[in-house]
């Protein structure tokens, strides 16, 4: 007989690992123990040598559904003689890294007994087991047990009690464990907040639905604005009261079945919808069915199937009717998750509300992803995502906090080689975004029991995220390190494959504080997580206006047609004339007009040129577009010419790409009335071959063959596949984000990776420049 001593950390709680442990054990007749540490889960087990074996393998290669084993280490104990095999209590014990399971959908067992009459939760709208339900939202503290969530003030019946202590049972420590006797309940109310009475408070608010009202659902994270998608008057009133013009709406459908009315979905689109995380997923729409309204001009749908039993018995109330499901929120604010403060924010916005009495101890939107060349392409992680942990390359000695940049906030904790990062927390120029990513990076340091000793930030000093670092740096006597934003994208993507170095990093976005003080965008870095070098990027040309260009892409026209010294007739005809005046004279003066090599410019300006889109309503929209309509054109167009600036063998100064006779023709072939489509894909084809041909420069001089892609244009699909299929022909090694957004979302994990190289480093993280001669060769 021998005994062994077995630490096992990932997400090994509120997953059923402890019964399924217990289980394995009884199957194999070992004996000893179970149970949770604060860092994860802890077995005894004795017995014969061979079943011992058999254990440890079946423990890595058959864990429940929701369970990730990030490490097992055993080690041999004297034999005890235990004569079972029991589950112990949990222990708060060690400083080690813990893990929280993100929140997940509910299971086909759950579901089956939600909808069947015999059942004693037959409707019953919290119903869970040890493979479903709230864990993140509903979690106060770690080991995650009842009296640490927000279910402490529930007290289990009888019925409840008895699946809960039985390790054979589904539902054996299911935290979140409820029923009609002993469990949350539902309310409905009125505009107000006010009571309402109703029978049945899901067929009162499905009714107010189908009558074309907008209700306010409470959901996991927070509340949802809901609508009947198929009616364009109460789709509309939504976008007036929520002031959101022309961004579209998430869709709730009930079944894969009704999604393929709407959209075509690939199997691995299929997939991502069906899976635990159930987040919304873009597809492509199907041009029979009309919902505009939700999604104006748009190609593709956002949707998503109902994770909750509460989504499931809404939407079979309304025999499956497509329901809009808009965070609940106005535009730009963090969504409303507390009561009564819902009562007050939704206020006019919402006619009635459907809400319940189990708390939400953390706010999480719904997770946004997109699939891409057959992989996942997250836009927002965020519900069912997080705080999953990302391995991180280099070990963390001490904590380190990463706040991320300005939009599309996340920050993460780095710990051992553990990333933790945030759910999407909104741009945090907003006042009530800024106070909740206060509020959450305070959560989250007492939930994983953290103390950063470092803090990394983005070199932005205007950042509000900058500003944070700083304050609470100086308060507490916290070591700063500045990351610079379009590296930290480049890291972000290499964390993620396991990438050290050297990589050509292609960094492309809308705008990012550089280390020469002006605004850039259009990066080629050389380098690993120690140091980048700058070696190439487009040809600075003036931002008019600052932030204004970002929101009105005319600006961005006018300035790239100066910088060329082209001129098109067509698209000066369209602008209001003492406007334009305004803006040439800041460009002349140069007056209020920042240089910037951004990519994202790059785009809008475009778009605008082509009559696209001049003025924007939300982030992204004029190069959305383009990108839309550059898919309706083949790859059969050709490019337009794009030069290398000369530079001189003696300086060391960066590559530059010289984007004047790409907007030269441009400008010609709309003058002379070229297809629309033809001239999107044209630009997008050029896009493609300078991102090519500067990575064979670079990669031809400097010896290097992997490709790391990121930043947020490289959300653009079309634009990705193909500089990836073209590097991919050229012999590179090409690596996208799969994990986390290559947008601003993943910033923070860059910032952890890099800071983390640092600490472990005699040698500061520092933006080193390029020797222009390897460039020469």
């Amino acid at each position: 007989m021998e005994r062994r001593a077995i630490a096992i950390r990932g997400t090994v709680q509120g997953v059923g690992f402890r019964p399924f442990v217990f289980g394995l054990a009884s199957r194999l007749k070992l004996h000893g123990f179970v149970r949770n540490s604060t860092d994860g889960v802890r077995i005894e087990v004795e017995g014969e040598a061979n079943r011992l074996d058999q254990f440890l393998a079946d423990l890595k290669t058959e864990p429940p559904p929701l369970a990730r084993i990030d490490d097992l280490i055993w080690e041999p104990r004297p034999s005890r003689g235990d004569g079972e095999f029991r589950i112990e209590e949990s222990t708060i014990d060690t400083g080690g890294p813990i893990v929280i399971s993100p929140d997940a959908a509910t299971c086909d067992a759950c579901l089956a007994e939600l909808f069947d009459s015999s059942d004693r939760r037959y409707r019953y709208p919290f119903l869970n087991c040890t493979h479903c339900g709230p864990r993140l939202t509903i979690v106060l503290g770690a080991p995650y047990d009842r009296e640490r969530t927000t279910m402490v003030g529930f007290v289990m019946c009888a019925a409840c009690r008895a699946e809960y202590e039985d390790p054979a049972d589904r539902r054996f420590h299911a935290q979140p464990i409820a029923c009609p006797a002993c469990g949350p309940c539902l309310t409905s109310r009125d505009g107000k907040g006010r009571p309402v009475q109703a029978a049945d408070p899901v067929r009162w608010f499905a009714e107010a639905i189908r009558d074309g009202r907008i209700g306010a659902m409470k959901g996991l994270g927070g509340y949802h604005l809901v609508c009947d998608a198929y009616n364009p008057v109460a789709v509309a009133e939504l976008r007036r009261r929520k002031h959101r013009e022309e961004k579209a709406f998430a869709l709730m459908v009930r079944d894969l079945p009704a999604a393929e009315e709407l959209c075509e979905i690939s199997a691995a689109e299929q997939k991502l919808l069906t899976s635990r995380t159930r987040p919304i997923v873009l597809l492509a729409r199907r041009a029979s069915h009309a919902v505009d309204g939700v999604a104006p001009g748009n190609p593709l749908l956002g949707l998503m199937l109902p994770y909750t039993p509460l989504h499931h018995l809404l939407l079979s109330e309304l025999d499956g009717l497509p329901l809009v499901m808009s965070s609940g929120n106005r535009s730009d604010e963090p969504i409303a998750f507390e009561e009564p403060d819902v009562f007050e924010r939704l206020n006019g916005i919402a006619d009635v509300f459907l809400t319940h009495d189990r708390p939400i101890h953390l706010r999480c939107d719904d997770s946004v992803t997109r699939v891409i060349g057959g992989f996942e392409s997250p836009l927002r992680r965020s519900r069912g995502y997080a705080p999953q942990p990302i391995r991180l390359t280099v070990e963390c000695p001490e904590v380190i906090l990463a706040v991320g940049g300005q939009l599309k906030g996340t920050f993460g904790f780095g710990r051992g080689k553990q990333a933790i990062l945030s759910h999407h927390l909104g741009d945090l120029d907003h006042f009530e975004a800024f106070r909740a990513f206060e509020k959450d990076v305070a959560l989250y340091e007492r939930l994983f029991k953290l103390r950063p000793r470092w803090i990394a930030h983005d070199l932005h000093p205007d950042y509000t995220s900058t500003a944070y670092a700083r304050s609470r740096a100086a308060a507490e006597g916290i070591s700063l390190l500045p990351i610079q934003h379009h590296q930290a994208h480049v890291a972000s993507c290499m964390t993620e494959h396991g990438l050290d170095g050297p990589v050509i990093g292609v960094s492309f976005d809308g705008t990012g504080y550089g280390t020469d003080g002006r605004i850039w965008g259009g990066e080629f870095f050389v380098g690993d997580m120690s140091s980048f070098q700058r070696m190439a990027h487009l040809r600075y040309v003036q931002l008019p206006g600052g932030d204004r260009a970002v929101r009105e892409p005319w600006r961005m026209a006018l300035a790239h047609l100066a910088d060329a010294g082209a001129s098109c007739a067509e698209f000066r005809r369209r602008l209001d004339t003492v406007a334009m005046r305004v803006v040439e004279r800041m460009l002349e003066r140069r007056f209020n007009a920042p240089l910037t090599s951004s990519a994202g410019r790059l785009f809008d300006a475009v778009a605008s040129l082509m009559g696209v889109r001049d003025v924007v309503s939300f982030e992204g929209q004029a190069a959305i577009q383009l990108e839309w309509l550059a898919s309706q054109a083949t790859d059969e167009h050709g490019e337009y010419p794009f030069e290398f600036e000369p530079q001189s063998p003696e300086t060391s100064d960066p590559l530059l790409i010289d984007t004047r006779p790409l907007i030269r023709a441009i400008a010609r072939d709309v003058t002379e009335g070229i297809a629309p489509p033809t001239i999107a894909r044209r630009f997008h084809n050029t896009v493609a071959a300078i991102v090519v041909a500067v990575c064979c420069r670079i990669g031809e001089a400097m010896g290097v063959r992997n490709v790391v892609l990121s930043g947020g244009v490289f959300m653009n699909a079309l634009l990705g596949t193909e500089v990836e299929r073209r590097l991919k022909i050229a012999k590179y090694s090409v690596f996208r984000q799969k994990l986390v957004p290559c947008n601003d979302g993943g910033i923070s994990l860059g910032q952890l990776a890099m800071a983390a190289r640092h600490i472990n480093s005699v040698h500061p993280i520092q933006e080193v420049s390029c020797a222009w001669e390897f460039l020469a060769r």
